[in-house]
């Protein structure tokens, strides 16, 4: 698979642990793990490895659960591309690795209204995309302006918000790997954005188990009643299998205590 990956501007990885590289700190290893330096690189990743026939999962690393036996192929992850810029009219630019902390601080930064929502959410803007990551205060098709995208040819294309069919936690998006998101928001006083900031951060922070690795909440709430009321109901608050656990703190957790297994996780669920 060297073939396949030669030629990169970014970081390759072979036989790389992939527990060190996700927030649940579980799951076994990749052929090669990339980390392309800039969208052109991702480019010729999907380029060269489309070539080969050989398949790409995408890597976000958070509300992601990887098996034990890990993944076989090429695994890429944008790590590498963080930049988040201004542009006119209110806008923000990031790139599909940029992790939403590091961009709802540059907003707030500036002066820029919109992402309040995302407060203690520790995904990517990519990530974010394409699962639609909310809140109660929100989500994140809320302030997309368009995607940018790798296709399965290798090319790079704009898709604006309008061909993205968003819904609960999904967004239907053409093929490809999410590289850059353009972000329309609005002026707002920056201390009533930081006021909402902390007034959320502090309601995560004592209703979620933010101390343990966990991969986020594990089920959509199926109606009325929260998923995490539902499990509660059903008695398994703090149910556990080896080192997985059903959190204590919010029933829709599942934590990784120590040394949980993916097969732990897949159990208890």
């Amino acid at each position: 698979m060297r073939a396949e990956v030669a030629g990169l501007r970014g970081e390759v990885i072979f036989d790389a642990p992939l527990k060190d590289y996700t927030s649940f700190r579980i799951g076994g290893p990749a052929d090669v793990l990339v980390m392309p330096a800039d969208a052109e690189d991702a480019g010729r990743l999907v380029r060269q490895a489309h070539a080969a026939g050989i398949p790409i999962f995408v890597l976000g690393g958070t509300n992601l659960l990887v098996r034990d036996h890990g993944i076989r192929g090429i695994v890429a992850s944008l790590a590498k591309m963080k930049a988040v810029r201004e542009e006119p009219g209110h806008v923000l630019y990031a790139e599909g690795g940029a992790g939403m902390p590091t961009v709802m601080k540059h907003a707030t930064g500036l002066g820029l209204s919109g992402l309040e929502w995302a407060a203690g959410i520790p995904g990517t803007v990519a990530g974010c995309v394409v699962m639609n990551a909310g809140t109660k205060l929100g989500e994140m098709q809320d302030c997309v302006k368009a995607v940018r995208l790798v296709d399965p040819a290798g090319e790079i294309v704009e898709c604006p918000a309008s061909a993205i069919r968003f819904s609960y936690r999904r967004a239907l998006l053409p093929r490809g790997i999410v590289v850059g998101v353009w972000m329309q928001l609005k002026p707002a006083a920056k201390e009533k954005i930081q006021a909402t900031v902390k007034e959320y951060l502090r309601y995560r922070k004592d209703a979620q188990p933010l101390t343990l690795p966990n991969a986020g909440c594990v089920f959509k709430n199926p109606g009325p009643d929260p998923a995490g009321r539902v499990i509660e109901a059903a008695g398994l608050k703090g149910a556990r299998i080896g080192d997985a656990q059903v959190s204590d703190k919010h029933a829709n957790f599942v934590v990784n205590l120590g040394h949980a297994k993916a097969a732990d996780v897949i159990a208890l669920i």
